[in-house]
């Protein structure tokens, strides 16, 4: 790397770790600029869950308040989300991306709508299924969700997000806290297994890292101080214009 491309690594990290913090969806930022600097596809791909890793753990004391609260509840979440990460990332080891790629702003667009009517979608779930099913059903799309993350993982906090929402946590502080702690645990096991499997580049990624872990706890600790209903339009929106870029990147 030289120099030009070093302080845009660090930079697109600064961005990234504190979007990350507050909304998610930061790949569409990081794993461009990873690609700009030369790394092919697969790579910037593997690459950039390491290079995001910190700007997820860096928010999570600014909510260490609302994560203890949750306490053993968050036990299944964390095994569902774990489990379909490793299946993601075993999956990207051996298969061709690009048929995944295709669904990504199909994925990204549902989730968005997943978050925009969380509430409601929940109540119409339990009236028509019953708690036990409603709960089934959510810990599946949790699992489906988290095979995606693992596999590519664009606009996945989005998606945890919604899935937070659904199952109860309106609160938008408390559903952040989740996607952070979910997207730090998953992301972990991803980066184990990308580096077994020789996916990540280190320099490139450490670089990126850099700017995304100073940012991660600011960002967290300004999404506290925000509206919430200014921040779920944020949400929104962001969600809306990160599937009509990879809608125009994928079927342009």
């Amino acid at each position: 790397m030289d120099l030009v491309q070093i302080i845009m690594l660090v930079g697109i990290g600064l961005i990234g770790g504190i979007w990350n913090a507050i909304a998610g969806g930061a790949t569409l930022f990081t794993f461009p600029a990873l690609m700009a600097v030369g790394l092919p596809p697969v790579v910037a791909n593997a690459t950039n869950y390491l290079a995001l890793l910190l700007s997820n753990a860096a928010a999570l004391p600014a909510y260490r308040e609302e994560l203890k609260g949750l306490g053993k509840t968050l036990l299944p979440l964390l095994f569902v989300s774990g489990l379909g990460a490793i299946v993601g990332s075993l999956l990207l080891l051996v298969s061709d991306p690009d048929i995944f790629v295709v669904l990504i702003p199909f994925l990204i667009l549902i989730a968005t709508l997943l978050f925009a009517t969380g509430d409601a979608l929940r109540s119409w779930l339990l009236s028509i299924a019953g708690e036990a099913k409603s709960s089934l059903m959510i810990y599946v799309a949790l699992f489906v969700s988290s095979i995606y993350g693992g596999y590519f993982g664009a606009g996945l906090g989005i998606i945890l997000l919604a899935i937070a929402q659904i199952m109860g946590f309106s609160d938008f502080h408390v559903a952040n806290s989740i996607k952070n702690l979910l997207a730090t645990s998953f992301t972990i096991l991803s980066i184990l297994i990308f580096g077994i499997g020789g996916l990540i580049a280190w320099p490139e990624a450490m670089t990126m890292m850099v700017g995304s872990s100073v940012c991660g706890y600011l960002g967290g600790s300004y999404a506290k101080r925000v509206n919430q209903s200014i921040l779920k339009i944020l949400v929104i929106a962001f969600g809306i214009l990160l599937s009509l870029i990879y809608f125009a990147r994928t079927f342009g």
